[in-house]
């Protein structure tokens, strides 16, 4: 009898990879049933695909809002927001997913090969320890995998969309929210270190008086991922091209900035806030704390602002060099000092409605609804070119803008639901009613 000769070694191989990937898409199909299964089991509504997708077996689903973010126990965090690595959001819905599927959930890994290059572990950045004991009594939390499970590699999948992982705004049982405002506002709690600077400058800021926060979304990655190109010069415009062009997993290149910019997409630049708060009626010498990264452009893009609002201070004026220098390099650390910053502010004003903008926002009413400028920026561009083109004389400009930002000011509401359409609701963590008492309907 014949015998069959044995497949070539890249016949063989291919044939082994062709068969880990079917062991994949036939997991990610179990995986997605038995999630479907439990989303009837609680109650919950029945997400479009991939709306509430787990990353991991071994953790349950992560969130995100606006730009992506996604956690899970092997975690993929990246985002087009200077906190897109720390996404607390994220591990909440991680922590809350494990807890309704009974899974014994891993510490967080934080993604290392993003625009970042951020090499901080989830306990640079949390204190781990009050991470795990103040939730053991909803999940069990390891630290690493077991060594019997260490030549496994974890089943994970890639974000696809700005949904990806996320679980619902709404719909879900009131203990499932209450549980991730436990998780976001109290069991993760920032590393000492970074609570003990944290502190010092808000005493800082403290002892001279009242100081506003103002978020300033203007940094070199977020023009080049967004396409906002608004007051940039042609090299600049060229250069942010380039950079959106040279990473693969940004996936709009074409973008059309003037546009973005009308529909409000778009932060506003540091000239169009300067206008802004001016026309709120903040006075001179107010002052403002710019929490942000290095603003694309340099100091002189905020020669307007700081004009205006000579009082400008940034972290390095509260804090040594020597204080600093364990933060340099490391991004991730940085944002959570401005985010520390950012909720004890008598007032918080963000250019953008990013992942940080938006956390921060949930966390200040969670708090006791302090104030929160909800910008409208479609309204507000329109009204800024008026001003500009002498359409509108500078007191009908400030009258409007105050007009136009009546009732928003983070007032206690109901979050805005519009069935089938999340996107266009408004997101859990940046108005999480359930976790406070006193709520009206809009």
């Amino acid at each position: 009898m014949a015998r069959h000769k044995s497949s070539p070694p890249a016949i063989r191989r291919r044939g082994v990879g062709m068969l880990r990937w079917a062991v994949r898409v036939a997991s990610s199909i179990v995986l997605w049933t038995a999630l479907l299964h439990l989303s009837s089991l609680l109650g919950l509504p029945r997400p479009p695909l991939l709306a509430a997708r787990p990353s991991c077996l071994g953790g349950g689903g992560g969130g995100g809002g606006g730009s992506n973010s996604s956690a899970s126990s092997a975690v993929t965090v990246a985002a087009a927001d200077e906190v897109g690595r720390l996404a607390p959001p994220a591990i909440c819905d991680m922590v809350t997913v494990a807890r309704y599927m009974n899974l014994t959930m891993v510490v967080p890994e934080l993604d290392k090969q993003s625009f970042w290059a951020d090499p901080s572990d989830f306990g640079d950045i949390f204190d781990v320890n009050h991470f795990i004991n103040s939730l053991q009594d909803e999940v069990k939390i390891i630290r690493e995998l077991p060594q019997k499970f260490s030549r496994k590699v974890p089943f994970s999948m890639q974000p696809i969309s700005w949904t990806d992982s996320r679980l619902a705004n709404n719909g879900l049982p009131l203990k499932l929210q209450k549980l991730r405002c436990r998780v976001n506002y109290n069991a993760l709690q920032f590393a000492p270190s970074i609570e003990a600077l944290g502190k010092k400058m808000i005493s800082a800021l403290r002892k001279t008086g009242s100081f506003i926060v103002l978020h300033l979304r203007y940094e070199m990655d977020m023009l080049a991922f967004s396409g906002c190109t608004h007051g940039c010069s042609d090299e600049e415009t060229a250069e942010l091209t380039r950079m959106r062009y040279a990473y693969p997993w940004w996936k709009e290149k074409e973008i059309d900035s003037e546009k973005k910019r009308l529909e409000g997409l778009c932060p506003l630049t540091p000239g169009e806030t300067t206008l802004v708060l001016k026309a709120l009626g903040f006075p001179r010498d107010t002052r403002i704390y710019i929490a942000s990264g290095e603003i694309y452009g340099g100091e002189k893009r905020l020669t307007e602002l700081k004009t205006e609002f000579p009082n400008i201070i940034r972290k390095e004026m509260l804090l040594s060099a020597d204080e600093l220098r364990p933060f340099q390099k490391h991004s991730t650390q940085m944002a959570a000092l401005d985010y520390l910053v950012s909720i004890a502010s008598d007032v918080f004003i963000p250019s953008n409605d990013g992942n940080m903008a938006k956390v921060v926002e949930g966390h200040r009413r969670f708090m006791g609804f302090h104030k929160t400028i909800q910008l409208d920026r479609k309204k507000l561009v329109e009204l800024i070119d008026l001003l500009e083109d002498q359409e509108l004389s500078w007191d009908e400009f400030s009258t409007a803008v105050k007009e136009l930002h009546e009732g928003r000011m983070s007032e206690p509401t109901r979050r805005k639901a519009i069935a089938g359409q999340p996107k266009e609701e408004d997101y859990f963590y940046a108005n999480p009613h359930e976790c406070r008492v006193t709520v009206k309907n809009r």
